[in-house]
């Protein structure tokens, strides 16, 4: 629950607020948020250029509606959106689910920092309500941010590959640029993975796999899996398989909530996972 997020070393103070109205559309079955603006966001590094913009997803969605994003404004700390955020949905699905609008900086090299958050629980919205909300924002709870720093000793290496699993649908994977003609590739990257409850920190896993890619082929050239267990939700599972090292860096990050973990694990041949890939 801390207010404070990472951001290339820096940490950031979440503050400010959001001004959005919620509306459905009986006549098109679809959920509109409008998102107007955001006022006096924190300054995430004053010497870059700033980049915001509003990102909305539903949850639990287990019907996989997806993310909605705002464009991205520029240059100010309080920006004007004026966007709608559409969801094609029925009414007694909405009434299950709860809205998350979460504010983010953009970066151009991939190092996204989230800026805070506003959840509204639909069960219970008056939808004849349209009027603006000015909410303030805070803290997120339920994120795991991925830090893939580099590899040494590797073959001619050309990309990573992450998943959070269960989930092995092409929405969850994330890679990291495309470096070429090195054996100690230096990544620095970050992937963040949201919407996830501290009770699924027993029941996910998380697999980083390091790959040799070409036009023609992709190689696998190792990977790595940080768990907790053996089953998924119930399930015995052969992917959930953690390693010794790979297991405590795991309880290590779940004892520690809102700070870094950090280790050097070394690469193994994974069974298969996903066929598809």
């Amino acid at each position: 629950g801390s207010v404070m997020t990472m951001y290339s070393g820096d940490f950031v103070e979440v503050q400010g607020t959001i001004q959005f109205s919620i509306n459905y559309v009986q006549r098109l079955r679809e959920f509109h948020i409008f998102v107007a603006e955001c006022r006096d966001l924190a300054a995430v590094d004053p010497k870059r250029s700033r980049s915001d913009y509003v990102k909305s997803y539903l949850v639990p969605d287990k019907a996989n509606l997806g993310k909605r994003k705002t464009s991205v404004k520029k240059k100010t700390l309080s920006p004007t959106f004026n966007e709608i955020l559409r969801y094609r949905v029925r009414m007694e699905y909405l009434r299950t689910q709860t809205l998350i609008l979460s504010v983010w900086h953009h970066d151009t090299f991939g190092k996204n920092s989230f800026l805070g958050e506003v959840d509204v629980e639909l069960s219970k919205w008056d939808f004849d309500h349209t009027q603006m909300n000015y909410l303030a924002l805070k803290a997120k709870v339920g994120e795991i941010h991925i830090w893939v720093k580099e590899c040494k000793n590797l073959p001619l290496i050309r990309a990573t590959i992450d998943f959070v699993l269960p989930d092995t649908s092409r929405k969850s994977r994330q890679k990291t640029r495309v470096l070429r003609r090195t054996v100690e590739p230096v990544f620095n990257h970050t992937m963040v993975y949201d919407g996830i409850g501290e009770a699924d920190l027993t029941e996910a896993c998380v697999e980083l796999t390091v790959w040799d890619r070409d036009r023609l082929a992709s190689n696998l050239l190792g990977g790595l899996r940080l768990g907790a267990g053996t089953r998924s939700y119930g399930a015995l599972v052969d992917w959930m398989d953690s390693g010794p090292y790979e297991a405590a860096l795991w309880d290590r990050m779940m004892a520690s909530p809102s700070e870094w973990v950090e280790d050097v694990l070394p690469l193994r041949m994974l069974s298969s996972a996903r066929a598809a890939l």
